[in-house]
């Protein structure tokens, strides 16, 4: 009889097949524990600036009580934070969990269309930005629930004299901060000199109250809430944490962390997990910035790092990182997006650790699964479920398929999400009635229970570890006059894995391709903008009317 969860066999020594998930409470029981038994460890740093333990705590129990005892939040109340990888983000984070609210991570990036829907969508009451997007949150805030925002600068926690400096150069000489006009608003640090005043009330934060609003198209374009609570993240925590103890040290971690903390990616395995670990987290702010990124590297001694394949790649492909200490580095997890096996390879070559490839959606908290620490080389696959995971591939009938036959990978465990926000139906749509969520994804698993990624189901586009859904981008696009008809589908791209590609009938044949790349520009978040644009007289359609997205793809793929 083949086993029915033949990746078990192929654990790790140590690794058990469960693991307490419900240990903790909550995130906050999680944090405060650590606070307490790291209280002078250092817990985050950026720009030359450290935070200990002792530090987060104080200064998160200060927002927490500013969020309770001056802006009268209750319990399950929303907070959007709209910031890079900068100091206050942990604070926010961690003070809204501490008050018994829900954080709704938002991407600075987005365009003012793009705000508006997650504002709308998750009644956030308040909001933290950092000034250098304020202007955004000003164009949509009459339209929205916020009772308050709060504004804060990227050398607000750094301190005398840098922060100052810092603050004044990216104002006055770089001029990155446009101007804005929020009549109402606090600067991020007086609101916590308004904690202060006040004691932190003790709270009863439970497994089932919503942690975080985590927004993503799913498998579809319109962005969704996805529901992730205490439970859910807690579980996350103890699966992965159970994973990577066997290759990491309590209190003795320093961690890279470029990826944004408004990615589920990095929320987790970086700043949840490795705080558990009461590890520090070195944020960088502008990860674009390779020969910076590379400068800052080489100014550390880091154990590990977190990335989607672009980031490695572009790492690899910047002077000056072959020379940056690697001698401390025996962690390198690789998710968000396929890891390339040549980019993988090269970076063993180079820091003399292997890449090893995770597997996770939004809708997992993410982490499902994730290949053995001590892999010696890149394998090709997402790994084996994590403790406490069911996976299996189902057919077109929803008849669960042999190892080696190709179906929808799904998933089932305590770190699935409970839904998306306010969205039963959609939420019906992805988890079935025996609990298994559907991750969209098509994949197989081999007889020793690893898994590997096929092709996508769905015809979502991955920029950089970012999803971009067709309808989104056609939507926008559509809207302009000139154009009569309108596909978008994902193209190969050597640096970002996919690019955004858009196929055009012209209403106008004036219509140019900076003309919909300059539109486009004002609607969209820079990697969901369209890096090709062809136009063509009609598009390929099924005998309903249905453009065929996958005849594009295919074409594309050819030229």
């Amino acid at each position: 009889m083949v086993s029915e969860r033949p990746w078990l066999a192929s654990y790790p020594p140590g690794i058990p097949a469960e693991v307490d998930v419900d240990k903790y409470p909550s995130i906050v029981a999680v944090l405060e524990e650590t606070c307490r038994q790291y209280a002078e460890r250092p817990a985050f740093s950026n720009f030359g600036k450290r935070l200990s333990y002792a530090d987060v705590d104080r200064l998160s129990a200060r927002f927490a009580s500013y969020l309770l005892h001056e802006l009268k939040l209750k319990k399950g109340d929303r907070v959007a934070l709209m910031m890079p990888n900068i100091l206050q983000y942990p604070i926010a984070i961690f003070g809204v969990l501490r008050a018994g609210l829900t954080v709704v991570n938002t991407n600075p990036m987005y365009t003012a269309r793009e705000l508006k829907h997650q504002l709308v969508d998750s009644g956030a009451a308040a909001i933290v930005v950092l000034e250098n997007f304020a202007h955004v949150v000003q164009q949509v805030l009459a339209d929205t629930r916020l009772q308050q925002v709060l504004v804060t600068g990227v050398g607000d926690m750094l301190g005398f004299p840098r922060g100052p400096v810092v603050n004044f150069v990216l104002r006055h000489v770089r001029r990155q901060v446009p101007e804005y006009s929020l009549p109402g608003s606090i600067r991020f640090n007086e609101a916590l000199h308004l904690g202060e005043r006040h004691e932190l009330p003790a709270l009863d934060i439970r497994g089932h109250d919503i942690a975080f609003l985590q927004y993503t198209g799913g498998t579809t374009g319109v962005a969704k809430g996805a529901m992730l609570t205490h439970r859910n993240l807690v579980a996350n925590m103890q699966q992965a944490s159970v994973w990577i103890g066997t290759n990491a040290r309590m209190g003795e971690e320093t961690i890279v962390t470029a990826l944004p903390l408004y990615h589920i990616f990095a929320l987790t395995a970086n700043c949840l997990v490795f705080m558990k670990f009461g590890g520090l987290n070195h944020l960088i702010t502008n990860p674009r910035d390779m020969k910076g990124f590379v400068a800052e590297l080489r100014k550390i001694r880091f154990t590990a790092i977190t990335g989607v394949n672009t980031l490695f790649n572009g790492l690899l492909n910047t002077p000056g990182f072959e020379k940056v200490d690697f001698s401390g580095l025996h962690l390198t997890l690789g998710g968000g997006m396929a890891v390339q096996r040549a980019v993988a390879e090269r970076w063993k070559k180079v820091t003399g650790c292997t890449l090893v490839e995770a597997y996770g959606l939004t809708e997992t908290s993410p982490a499902a699964c994730i290949n053995p620490m001590d892999l010696p080389d890149y394998n090709g696959s997402i790994g084996l479920p994590i403790s406490s995971t069911d996976a299996c591939i189902k057919g077109e009938n929803g008849e669960k398929l042999p190892a080696g036959e190709v179906g929808e990978l799904c998933i089932k465990g305590p770190q699935v999400m409970a839904g998306y926000w306010n969205r039963p139906e959609e939420t019906a749509k992805v988890i079935d009635s025996e609990g298994w969520l559907h991750t969209g994804d098509m994949a197989k698993m081999d007889e020793k229970g690893f898994f590997y990624i096929v092709d996508r189901k769905k015809d979502m586009i991955l920029v950089s570890g970012f999803n971009v859904y067709p309808n989104e981008v056609e939507d926008v696009i559509a809207l302009m006059p000139g154009v009569l008809e309108v596909a978008a589908v994902g193209v190969p791209d050597e640096r970002s894995g996919e690019a955004v590609k858009v196929v055009i009938v012209r209403r106008d044949g004036n219509l140019t391709a900076e003309d919909v790349k300059a539109f486009c520009r004002d609607k969209l978040t820079g990697y969901k903008q369209p890096k090709f644009v062809e136009f063509r007289t009609e598009l390929p359609k099924s005998n309903v009317g249905k453009i065929l997205r996958r005849e594009l793809r295919e074409a594309a793929a050819q030229a």
